[in-house]
């Protein structure tokens, strides 16, 4: 079981995305990730919001769109059951959600 996460670890960090501006997630279509990465990603995900509202420090979010894997660097604001909040109301569903590091 150990081997298995290790080599999915390693799957989802040489994943290829393009890296984006904030500003432009709107133009894209965002889609669930092949595989939920939710739970795995939980305690990142808190420590992001952590990291945004008393650091005003920068996380590196991946998703999925139909165009293929984004990544944006920015602050997180916020963290509700499905999505990510960013800066001026943008919200990532974390669904699409392929990594995040910081």
């Amino acid at each position: 079981m150990l081997y298995q996460t290790k080599l999915k670890q390693i799957a989802m960090s040489t994943v290829i995305a393009e890296l984006i501006n904030k500003e432009d997630i709107r133009n894209y279509k965002i889609i669930d990730a092949p595989e939920s990465h939710v739970s795995e990603l939980r305690y990142k995900l808190q420590s992001a919001v952590r990291l945004g509202n008393e650091f005003k420090s920068k996380s590196v979010i991946t998703f999925n769109t139909t165009s293929g894997p984004k990544r944006v660097e920015t602050t997180v604001w916020m963290l509700t059951d499905s999505y990510l909040q960013l800066k001026n109301g943008i919200m990532i569903p974390l669904s699409s959600l392929l990594d995040l590091d910081y």
